[in-house]
């Protein structure tokens, strides 16, 4: 009889499909999970945000910290929309006025350090104000994740 080396296989494509369900698809309770996901959401918001930057900016000249703003505003908005469906299972509070209100709190607390480390590494350091939205980006990320996570989303 042959031996057959397909079983640890088919568990191992269950193990991986039920990782990648748990990752991607179900709820995620698991803080690694939900880091994971808001990683991609945040990636998703920067787009929209370092887009909406550059085209203020570049074609409809608007000051880059006016345009940086502008975009911190619509990355909020898509981070909101995706972070309460996709990232996070529990929601601390029902009502989602009051909870946007308190995530747009903390998105404009992140405003507030976006637009001082513009500032800083654009204004005073003179960085190519694209360069410096990343580096303000990637600090302001691990704050609105942290805020979030404890304010809103235990």
């Amino acid at each position: 009889m042959p031996i057959t080396i397909q079983e640890p296989q088919q568990e191992s494509r269950i193990s991986i499909r039920a990782f990648l369900g748990a990752l991607l698809i179900d709820p995620a309770d698991n803080t690694t999970f939900q880091f994971f996901r808001y990683t991609v959401v945040g990636g998703v918001a920067l787009a929209a945000d370092f887009s909406t930057l550059f085209l203020l900016t570049h074609f409809a000249s608007v000051h880059y910290l006016a345009s940086a703003a502008v975009g911190f505003l619509v990355g909020l908005a898509v981070n909101y929309t995706l972070s309460s469906v996709w990232v996070f299972a529990r929601h601390t509070l029902q009502n989602r006025a009051v909870e946007f209100g308190i995530f747009a709190a903390i998105g404009v607390a992140g405003l507030g350090l976006n637009e001082l480390g513009m500032w800083l590494l654009a204004g005073v350091a003179g960085v190519y104000y694209l360069w410096a939205k990343l580096i303000t980006a990637a600090a302001v990320y691990f704050w609105n994740f942290g805020a979030r996570k404890v304010a809103l989303f235990r």
